[in-house]
Formats: C-alpha cells, sequence, structure tokens
C-alpha cells in the first residue's frame, strides 16, 4: 500500500507512462499516490489496483479531493493544456509530461495561468537527474572543457509500425506535435540545451522515412549554433533499426577535454589537466550496466530518474523556491524543436531564436 505522508500526488492520464509515474511516486520520499483519473475506469482501476490511490472518471471530483496537492499530466502531449489549467485555478501545482504542449502559445498559456493562480509549473524531464549528466554538468561548470566548439546530440531510436498505429493521436500535429524529435529525441535535447546553454539559430532538415500513416517527421538533422558561439548537431530518428536500442548520446568538445555520454554511462570522459578522480569516473560510468533511455522500446526504462524528478519538485515546494525545471525552462527545448521545424518546412533556411510564433506546420512526404 502506498504510504500517506508528504504530498498527495494524482495521476490524471492512466496510458503506459502512468506506470512510471506511479512508481516513482510509491518509490519518493515526501509524497504518495492520492488518486488517478482517466475518462476510462478500467484504466484508472487498473492503475489503482497496482499501486494504490482512489479511483476517478470525473476531473472535477478528482480535483476537489482534499487529499490531492499535485496533480500530474499523462495525457497526449496536444491535450496538457486543458487538465493543467483546470488543475491550476482548482489551487493544485502540476507536474507535466514532455513537451509541456504543442505549440508555443498553448506552452505560454500554461505557464501564465500556474504563475495568476500561484501554483508551480514543473516540466519532466528526469534524465537531468542522471547521475552521469550530473558528473557532466560538474565538470562543465568546473570549466574543464575550456571553450567549447561543439555540443551534438545524437538520438537513432527505432519504432515500430505497429507503435504508431497503436493509438490515433500518435504521429499527429494536433495531438503528438510532431514525430521524433518532440517525442523521442526531446528528453536528449533538453539535455543539450542544459549542458551547452541557450541556441542562436538552427538550420534543419526533415522527412518520412519509414513510416506509413502518420503526419510527422520520422528522420530529422539539425545544425545549431549557440549563444557561446560554438556550433552543434542534432541526430533525430526512429527509423534506425537495432534489436536492442542504439543508445542516446550527447557529444561535447572543448580546447581542454570531451565527453561523450551515451544514456548514463561515458565512452569518453577526456581532460588536458587530469585529475585523480577521473579514472574511476570511467570505470564507474563505463557503458553496459546503465538502463537504456528506451531506444527500442519505450516501456524499457527506469523509473528513479522520474522519482528523483518528483523528489525535486517537493524540494522546491518545501523551500519556496523553483524546481531544476520549472515551466520557462521546459519550454526551451520545445522552442529549439519548432525553429527546427520551422527551419525544415522552409527549405532548411536558418531559423534564429526566440521563436515569435508557433511555425505553420504541414505533412512532411516520404522521401526517396
Amino acid at each position: 500500500m502506498a504510504k500517506r505522508s508528504g504530498f498527495g500526488i494524482g495521476i490524471v492520464g492512466c496510458g503506459m507512462v502512468a506506470d512510471f509515474h506511479a512508481q516513482a511516486i510509491t518509490a519518493m520520499r515526501g509524497g504518495y499516490l492520492a488518486g488517478v483519473f482517466s475518462r476510462r475506469e478500467d484504466n484508472a482501476r487498473r492503475l489503482a489496483n497496482r499501486f494504490g490511490g482512489k479511483v476517478y472518471t470525473d476531473y472535477k471530483a478528482f480535483l476537489a479531493d482534499p487529499a490531492l496537492d499535485i496533480v500530474v499530466i499523462a495525457t497526449p502531449s496536444g491535450a496538457h493544456l486543458e487538465p493543467a489549467v483546470q488543475a491550476a485555478r482548482a489551487g493544485k501545482h502540476v507536474i507535466c509530461e514532455k513537451p509541456l504542449e504543442v505549440t508555443l502559445e498553448r506552452v505560454d498559456r500554461m505557464i501564465r495561468v500556474c504563475r495568476e493562480n500561484k501554483v508551480m509549473l514543473a516540466g519532466i524531464f528526469q534524465r537531468r537527474f542522471l547521475e552521469a549528466t550530473q558528473q557532466f554538468k560538474k565538470a562543465l561548470d568546473a570549466g574543464r572543457l575550456g571553450r567549447i566548439s561543439l555540443a551534438d546530440a545524437y538520438i537513432k531510436w527505432h519504432r515500430t509500425q505497429a507503435y504508431y498505429d497503436s493509438g490515433a493521436w500518435r504521429g499527429t500535429w494536433q495531438l503528438d506535435g510532431g514525430g521524433a524529435l518532440i517525442n523521442q529525441s526531446i528528453h536528449t535535447i533538453d539535455l543539450l540545451y542544459y549542458l551547452a546553454g541557450d541556441v542562436e539559430w538552427v538550420c534543419g532538415f526533415a522527412d518520412r522515412r519509414s513510416h506509413e500513416r502518420i503526419e510527422v517527421e520520422d528522420n530529422a538533422v539539425a545544425i545549431l549554433k549557440f549563444k557561446s558561439g560554438a556550433l552543434g548537431v542534432i541526430e533525430g530518428s526512429t527509423a534506425c533499426f537495432s534489436p536492442s536500442g542504439n543508445p542516446a548520446e550527447v557529444h561535447m568538445c572543448g580546447a581542454d577535454g570531451s565527453i561523450f555520454m551515451q544514456d548514463n554511462s561515458f565512452t569518453v570522459w577526456e581532460f588536458r589537466r587530469k585529475r585523480s578522480a577521473d579514472q574511476h569516473i570511467r570505470e564507474k560510468f563505463a557503458p553496459g550496466d546503465h538502463p537504456g533511455a528506451g531506444a527500442a522500446d519505450p516501456a524499457a526504462i527506469d523509473f528513479v530518474p522520474h522519482q528523483r524528478a518528483f523528489e525535486d519538485v517537493v524540494k522546491a515546494l518545501k523551500k519556496g523556491i523553483a524546481p531544476m525545471v520549472d515551466g520557462p525552462e521546459a519550454r526551451k527545448s520545445i522552442e529549439i524543436i519548432l525553429a527546427i521545424y520551422q527551419s525544415a518546412l522552409t527549405g532548411g533556411r536558418p531559423v534564429h531564436l526566440p521563436l515569435k510564433k508557433t511555425p505553420v506546420r504541414k505533412p512532411f512526404r516520404s522521401k526517396g
């Protein structure tokens, strides 16, 4: 039975990702699973029978539960705004799955309503809480790489046609918001932004290579210039077959060092000025013993980073500070991706950030 201490947390939407959230909430310190909401009672009851919490099929009744302090939004991406707004107006803090929403206008409304109602808004970018990510960030903050030259993200993943066919919302602009970039690659793109900083402009190319009955890209490449002056590349795909899945990677190189992170491990950890701890880090984070990020199977991920993300929100609420990924911070990766889409849909023309509005989106055609 879920523990009943700390903040009461409820989940909205009881699909696959809700299981990770429920596991994380059950294991976390400072919170417990108070309730689950789905329009389908069988979905809500399935989750509650496994993890606890009250079952709701009426959203107003769910929000009226006095035990509920925080609402986790786990509906399809283009259906995040409405339940988040209702939760904020009911005085509930909001934790929202990635992406916050599928257009900048809907993201900005979510941020604004939460601010107006004095509730916290946090985005779920759990890979920031990986131990390898934090080691990476410490090395950067200590200046160990020197002046950064290149910062890249590679997400060469695979999704079957059955994956896209499993839900009418998958692969649509309206509810998925895009394809390989905004759905599968966004966590790694968020890491790239978190580590390398703001982007000045992008040039993007995207198409549909391997899948049918989708409007969006399954294959994309972008060139980036960061405000620091560094250059970078993003490769994001769900059209790269691998039986076990190719790992997601972030590479950064500077005048004094290079780090290549592969999921939660390092394949390169080298610096001009060596430290005694470097060999220990290379051994501790050697490839092979760390859970993946869902390269071939979206269900094959570890819930512990989600747990750390939820615990960060609870800690922030207790201290009255912003969480690591608040609304404006969660918006950054969405803006980068939408800029890539705008460039790709206009023949690869450079697009400067910040974006003024969401670009006009149209179906990607199969090429080749």
